[in-house]
């Protein structure tokens, strides 16, 4: 429905006379044009702000503990026990995922329930000389960062950054004190979700092309334009319907800068890697199977025996719950030792969503003081 007509106090006495309605609809449909016109200009420079100026950012103070080869190693709070290690998801986007927003981070919230020590693995974008580097190079400075902590942490595992805690604590059983895995796809045979379907529907050969054009990475635009793909309706025409509509509220914008900040600047991968990842984690599922070789030796889920928390969102179609609870038959962890929780919602919000935030975390992170505080 197009918007009224509005004529201003000024202009009610022209409306008395017949001969000037015509000049006042005029003056009022001059005005309406200037003020759409001020709309549409102010709706473009926020799409450009929004792809092209915004970068993203870690919302809670941090000191840079480690700079290595492939991350940033980013310390929070102050040494107190058992540290508690954040392995951000290496997919496509940075570790912002953890640290998203004041009041609205992951990290925020471990910190304000009790964990005083927070350390986060901070992935670094591939350049041209890592297009090589494999599932081990990453294992391995997972390890570094462990053992620069003290040797021993409460590991937690953030989506693909779950598999990778997984395997660090199936390698290394005694530096990990507990284990939390959250959208973490541990069994990715499971479930229905789009990932496994991509995986499995398309042959090695479309990613490999994908690589090739990368010039030997992943490019983070690529993956983008793949999960926007996913939703295309929501990415291409809602998004945008909704920005314009909500223009003029500041509150919008702000959220919406935020979010976007992280959404639309991904990383690039090492093709490599990649590739290893699409391989033999989605397509062969060879850590469920425990087949997977990591630093060295092959990988047995069973030898993971550290308490061990399970998160999942009861609409993801990123990583199904099923990926994530499956994890339990493999485990060595008895089965008292192990804790499940499926909250409402999809992927991101297990990690940036206000209710799990303020309702599942901080249960977390008592689980973790109350393993910190137990005789081993």
């Amino acid at each position: 429905m197009a918007p009224k007509l509005s004529i201003k106090s000024s202009d009610l006495s022209l409306l008395s006379v017949p001969a000037f309605w015509p000049m006042a609809m005029a003056a009022a449909m001059i005005e309406q044009g200037t003020e759409l016109y001020a709309k549409n200009l102010k709706f473009v420079e926020e799409e450009i702000k929004i792809h092209d100026e915004l970068r993203p950012t870690l919302a809670t103070p941090n000191t840079v503990r480690l700079d290595l080869r492939t991350m940033l190693l980013r310390d929070y709070g102050k040494p107190s026990g058992i540290p508690t290690l954040v392995d951000a998801p290496y997919a496509g986007h940075t570790a912002m995922i953890a640290d998203y927003h004041k009041g609205q981070s992951l990290i925020e919230t471990l910190l304000a329930n009790g964990i005083d020590h927070v350390a986060l693995t901070d992935w670094k974008p591939a350049t041209d000389d890592m297009k090589d580097f494999e599932i081990d190079n990453y294992l391995a400075e997972v390890v570094v960062a462990i053992d620069d902590l003290g040797g021993r942490v409460n590991l937690v595992g953030l989506c693909q950054g779950g598999w990778v805690a997984a395997m660090v604590a199936a390698r290394f059983p005694s530096k990990v004190n507990s284990l939390v895995l959250a959208g973490a796809p541990i069994d990715t045979d499971a479930g229905n979700g789009l990932i496994k379907l991509m995986a499995h529907e398309s042959p090695m050969s479309f990613y490999e092309e994908l690589v090739s054009l990368g010039g030997g990475l992943m490019k983070g635009k690529f993956m983008l334009q793949g999960w926007k793909n996913m939703h295309p309706e929501q990415h291409y025409i809602q998004d945008h319907v909704d920005l314009y509509e909500h223009i003029d509220d500041p509150a919008y914008l702000a959220k919406e800068e935020t979010f976007e900040s992280w959404y639309e600047n991904p990383i690039d991968l090492p093709g490599r890697w990649y590739l290893q990842v699409m391989s033999q984690l989605f397509k062969e599922n060879r850590l469920a199977k425990g087949t997977f070789v990591g630093l060295g030796r092959r990988l047995n889920l069973k030898d993971i025996t550290c308490p061990v928390y399970l998160l999942a969102g009861q609409s993801d179609d990123i990583t199904p719950k099923e990926q994530v609870f499956n994890a339990e038959k493999y485990l060595g962890t008895p089965k008292d030792k192990i804790e499940k929780r499926l909250v409402p919602g999809g992927h991101i919000g297990l990690f940036m969503g206000s209710r799990t935030l303020k309702e599942a975390w901080p249960a977390i992170a008592r689980w973790i003081i109350v393993l910190e505080a137990a005789p081993s």
